[in-house]
């Protein structure tokens, strides 16, 4: 008797497309995603003089990817081939242009950043960047980063806006310039592994 019940109900699942599958136990483990990442950016201090003229500063963010954490300065009206005048370098301790004040800067490293453009209109001399000198920038939160630790403004002088930024530890940096940005990437480690 039991087995004409067995049977129907077979019949029923097979027709509403429904499988039975016993489940079995797994002997394999997932995988961890190894990103390979690039190397060779090297921590020697990068610099490029400026191809054409001002153009002021008007916003610095950060972002992470799997391999480095990266700053971004917004400078509108500057290309690849026009490019902006920067120095990037670590340094000691971050000296304010201008003043030789010291800011101070938390993190292992410091990275200081002095880009050709001011944060102010060079023609009116009106402010286009928000930050204060010796003061954290303005809408960056840093919390959750792997490398990045802090980032002060050192103020502009002569044309020229300073940035210091604390970082992990001393690790491989690159610089490169896209339209209207100048852009900052500090790597997470000196492998070519995250």
């Amino acid at each position: 008797m039991r087995r004409w019940i067995t049977i129907p109900m077979a019949l029923v699942l097979a027709g509403t497309g429904a499988v039975v599958v016993p489940a079995a136990a797994s002997a394999t483990t997932p995988t961890a995603t190894v990103t390979t990442c690039p190397t060779g950016w090297g921590s020697l201090p990068k610099a490029a003089n400026p191809a054409t003229g001002q153009h002021p500063l008007t916003n610095i963010r950060t972002g992470q990817h799997p391999c480095w954490d990266r700053m971004v300065l917004d400078i509108p009206g500057t290309t690849p081939a026009g490019h902006v005048g920067y120095r990037v370098q670590y340094v000691p301790s971050l000296i304010q242009d201008g003043s030789g004040r010291t800011i101070p800067v938390n993190g292992g490293a410091i990275l200081e950043i002095v880009v050709v453009a001011p944060s102010y209109d060079p023609s009116t001399g009106a402010p286009v960047y928000p930050a204060k000198a010796g003061q954290s920038l303005p809408g960056v939160n840093l919390t959750g980063y792997r490398t990045f630790k802090d980032a002060k403004f050192g103020g502009s002088f002569e044309g020229q806006s300073q940035v210091g930024l604390g970082v992990r530890a001393r690790l491989p940096f690159r610089v490169f310039q896209l339209d209207n940005r100048l852009v900052i990437d500090v790597a997470h480690s000196w492998n070519a592994t995250s």
